[in-house]
């Protein structure tokens, strides 16, 4: 593909080496690791205690926002006090709205990273219409406000991330490319072709958001046009605002490792509205998974006709049931484990029962299907339905309530199928699949009311399930298909992880109508936390929403409140509002720009004083922090988008 060496094998992208004080990023370097200070800049204490803690965690690179002229004096202190301490770990100066702040800097760290969204442009969400002169006017004023620094830079040695955020996109952009993902791409180029002018070329580059989408979308476009130019330049991965808890962590699992697998990028920071050093063990752990890792069997290359990475479609399949077609993707939480299922497990796939009513109540999280060894010997809810492996399903007295779970020959030689669904397991290029007959598809597609399950034994299955997701649109089959994961971790913080990548990396690809998690962890509550990582990855693609979504940046010195505590309060509140986006932000740099995909903002805009915004308008101004947030839950009432909490 032009964006990536291999779709089905880990073949990492070769770059531009870039040297950031005594590291390299790019070529053949490792991964690096990145993350930055929530500390004030003016405090050095403070700030040195924070870098250590995350250096100590395996941070490789240490970046510090430099909002003013004196943060960015007080830098020399910082790196002082840690060369001292013996830390020798790279520091990034983080610029917006300043750049006499970048160009002092630029003389003392030894990266800086610029906006271009915000370096020279103010943005006040204007349509401005340019002829091509005037165009031209606004990219050599542009040059004349970044020149300096490029030249700083070059004298100092120091690097450059030139890092466009999707929120934060200039007018001048938007008005010529739109909120695209190529606007985000020009953005960043504009910039680029100065420094290039000036022989400069120790930069890396970015493109985040906060919609994983949008963001991988956005990356992809730039390696194509980098490749397609030759001047590859080392790529900085993450999911901007990502929040925090497993929300965050599966959202930016989503995101960064969707193009780990296309073998792109060359430093990942995970962002999360937790302590820095907690970002540290989530982007190892996406890292590992392709160091030593080789496709057993190797995956086939083949055409891939028909594919577009750079523009999102689902793909289009017959429905089965509530499988496929215009329906959302399904979950199926798997109770493989249990030796027998009682009414009370189901509350951990969002089934709970009333005794008194008598009567099953459904979360919005609530399973489509659950998978079990042998049939339950209650009443179900109305709406669940129950997969059996086929031989316990023939046992079955309530067939309507249990659908067969066939491996290709049960259902090729059954007798007796169901006549609503019948799933059929379909190994992908393992050594499984090598048995297979090469007419087992368009056979097993003939089948009346089929559904595929697809899974992989292949270390590297993610692409084994995407080369054969290629072979059923190459044969034209339509089948709805269900992704199964299954996770070779004991720990439920791994496991998190490898199914937010695999299914969410398949998902964004526009293939799959449902997913299925399974593993063998050592947890008890194992199957409710794979039931919930299903439903995080749905609503972090944004194919299935059912929850409030938190679009909270990780904090910074920049941060007027505390970002934790208040998240965690609007959270206690609203997180039964089912399709809300709400930002929280705490300054006005990750203000309307970077939470442009929320319904409702809450931004900090001096000390103890809170601006709403309803999308990107502002509503009211400068609210004392203590009554914030009861104004937001009124703003959100004022719009019609309140409910209250229904009670169990």
């Amino acid at each position: 593909m032009p964006h990536s060496n291999s779709l089905f094998e880990y073949s990492r992208l070769l770059t531009r080496e870039v040297m950031v004080g005594e590291l390299g990023l790019g070529a053949v370097h490792p991964i690096r690791i990145q993350s930055m200070t929530t500390t004030t800049t003016l405090d050095t204490r403070a700030t040195v205690a924070q870098s250590i803690r995350m250096i100590e965690a395996g941070c490789e690179l240490v970046r510090i926002t430099t909002p003013t002229l004196n943060d960015a004096k007080n830098l020399e202190n910082i790196k002082r006090e840690l060369r001292a301490s013996g830390y020798r770990t790279p520091l990034v100066a983080d610029i917006h709205f300043t750049p006499n702040a970048a160009e002092h800097a630029a003389r003392i760290v030894e990266k800086v990273r610029v906006n271009p969204g915000n370096y020279a442009d103010k943005k006040k969400f204007e349509n401005i219409e340019y002829t091509d002169q005037a165009y031209q006017d606004e990219l050599d004023r542009i040059r004349e406000r970044f020149l300096p620094l490029v030249k700083i830079c070059r004298q100092y040695g120091t690097a450059m991330r030139i890092g466009t955020n999707h929120g934060s996109l200039s007018d001048r952009i938007l008005s010529r490319y739109g909120d695209t993902p190529l606007g985000m791409v020009e953005s960043a180029l504009e910039f680029l072709r100065i420094c290039e002018d000036e022989k400069y070329f120790n930069i890396v580059l970015s493109m985040k958001a906060s919609n994983p989408q949008v963001m991988v979308q956005a990356y992809r476009l730039l390696a194509e046009k980098m490749k397609a130019e030759n001047r590859i330049y080392p790529l900085h991965l993450g999911v901007t605002e990502a929040g925090d808890g497993e929300d965050g962590r599966i959202k930016s699992a989503v995101g960064i490792g969707t193009l780990l697998e296309d073998g792109l990028g060359d430093t990942i920071r995970v962002s999360l509205t937790e302590e820095p050093e907690a970002e540290m063990p989530v982007a190892k752990a996406l890292i590992e998974r392709y160091y030593r890792r080789k496709a057993d069997p190797a995956i086939p290359p083949c055409s891939a006709a028909g594919y577009d990475p750079l523009n999102y479609e689902r793909r289009t399949s017959v429905p089965v049931m509530n499988v496929g077609g215009r329906h959302v993707p399904v979950v199926v939480t798997d109770f493989g484990s249990f030796t027998e299922v009682h009414a009370d497990d189901l509350t951990m796939a969002g089934y709970g029962y009333d005794p008194v009513l008598d009567k099953w109540h459904s979360a919005e999280q609530a399973a489509d299907f659950i998978f079990c060894k042998k049939q339950i010997e209650f009443e179900l809810p109305g709406s669940l339905r129950v997969i059996l492996p086929f031989a316990e399903w023939k046992k079955a007295n309530r067939p309507a309530k249990y659908i067969p779970l066939f491996t290709a020959v049960e259902l090729l030689s059954a007798e007796q199928i169901s006549p609503i669904m019948n799933p059929v397991v379909l190994p992908c290029y393992d050594h499984e699949f090598a048995a297979l007959p090469a007419d087992i598809f368009n056979k097993l597609a003939a089948v009346p009311r089929v559904v595929f399950v697809l899974r992989s034994s292949n270390p590297h299955a993610m692409p084994a399930i995407r080369r054969l997701m290629f072979d059923l649109e190459e044969k034209a089959i339509r089948v709805p298909v269900i992704f199964h994961s299954h996770s070779p971790y004991p720990d439920e913080a791994h496991s998190l992880l490898h199914f937010s990548v695999e299914c969410g990396a398949l998902l964004l690809d526009g293939w799959g109508d449902g997913i299925w998690h399974s593993g063998s962890l050592l947890s008890g509550t194992a199957t409710e936390a794979m039931h919930r990582c299903a439903f995080g990855i749905l609503q972090a693609t944004r194919l299935r929403i059912s929850k409030t979504e938190y679009i909270s940046c990780p904090s910074c010195g920049r941060t007027l409140f505390d970002l934790q505590e208040t998240t965690a309060m609007i959270r206690s509140r609203t997180d039964h509002l089912k399709g809300i986006k709400i930002g929280i932000m705490g300054c006005i740099v990750n203000g309307p720009g970077e939470m442009a995909d929320a319904d409702y903002g809450y931004v900090g805009t001096g000390p103890g004083r809170i601006t709403l915004y309803k999308g990107k308008t502002v509503v009211r101004r400068n609210i004392d922090a203590g009554n914030a947030v009861d104004e937001l839950i009124a703003l959100i009432k004022e719009n019609g988008d309140w409910k209250e909490r229904e009670e169990r």
